[in-house]
């Protein structure tokens, strides 16, 4: 028994390193991430050299894309599984850059479906207190930070992020975009044009833009509602919500990894006229977003 648990020892010692190691690799790569099938799948169609490998149910596809050394995976819809499947790829591959690709809802009064947002920062925005109601106010608890105005009972509130380098978690709301990247991708506006007509010929009114900086942010509501709409422009400035995209920054962060969004809108969150059109944009927008990632990933280094 002895001599076995030596051999075992000796086995968890040389061998599990080892096979940590082949996982991972030494090439640094550009992450590449979508929300779901239809948007990453415009991206993996131009990926040369293809080799995919499944972990713990997630699929990564490795290859180049623009000169690029990558792996695109898919992030799963909401905050959580975002989360969750960035660290996965941090910890099982060499990354040196993350570029979120995806479709998202309009904020800003002043865009329009099809435009691509390039926020220069993000927030959990729905990281909240549900307050108590008391008489015609509302008691919130006093251990929280509260850096925003509430929206009825919601109150948004900072949270706690632990960081190395750091004696104690720091109270952040906003994951800045890495500045490199945002420069990067001022070059890359330059190199595109946007889409403004469906496969099925439905075109939109004016050609879509790109709009580089303002903040962005995410929680896990898909939102369809005016009200909401006007309270988050006003109250965070956004120009644009989704569901993922900051939580994969506060992953960033934590792990020191830069950072960037792109971010082409398939509705405009509550804001439209009648019924919302995601249905009927998604593909054209998911479409913008890829070409502009793409333009971005020739506009950075090798």
């Amino acid at each position: 028994m002895f001599i076995g648990g030596v051999v075992i020892a000796l086995w968890t010692m040389f061998v599990v390193p080892t096979m940590a190691q082949e996982l991972r690799g030494d090439t640094p790569h550009t992450a590449v991430i979508s929300a779901f099938a239809p948007e990453l799948n415009r991206l993996k169609a131009d990926v040369k050299g293809a080799s995919e490998k499944s972990v713990n149910g997630v699929a990564f596809t490795t290859g180049t894309l623009e000169g690029q050394k990558v792996v695109l995976f898919l992030s799963g819809i909401s905050v959580v599984n975002a989360a969750m499947t960035t660290q996965l790829a941090l910890d099982r591959f060499s990354i040196k850059r993350i570029i979120f690709s995806g479709i998202a809802g309009g904020v800003d009064p002043g865009l329009r479906i099809g435009d691509v947002v390039i926020a220069d920062r993000w927030g959990q925005y729905l990281e909240v207190v549900f307050a108590r109601k008391v008489g015609k106010g509302w008691a919130k608890p006093p251990f929280f930070k509260y850096p925003y105005a509430n929206f009825g009972m919601m109150f948004p509130r900072a949270i706690k992020v632990p960081r190395a380098g750091i004696d104690q978690p720091e109270d952040r709301f906003w994951f800045s975009v890495d500045k490199m990247l945002l420069s990067a991708a001022h070059r890359a506006a330059n190199d595109v044009t946007l889409a403004r007509c469906t496969a099925e010929k439905r075109c939109l009114n004016r050609s879509p833009r790109i709009v580089i900086g303002g903040p962005g942010v995410s929680g896990s509501a898909f939102v369809d509602n005016t009200a909401f709409r006007a309270y988050v422009f006003r109250t965070f400035g956004a120009r644009v919500l989704d569901m993922e995209s900051g939580a994969v920054a506060h992953v960033a962060y934590a792990n020191d990894v830069p950072f960037i969004a792109v971010r082409s809108l398939a509705d405009l969150a509550g804001g439209g006229e009648g019924a919302n059109q995601m249905e009927i944009f998604l593909n054209l927008a998911a479409n913008n977003a890829a070409a502009v990632v793409k333009a971005l990933l020739r506009a950075m280094p090798e």
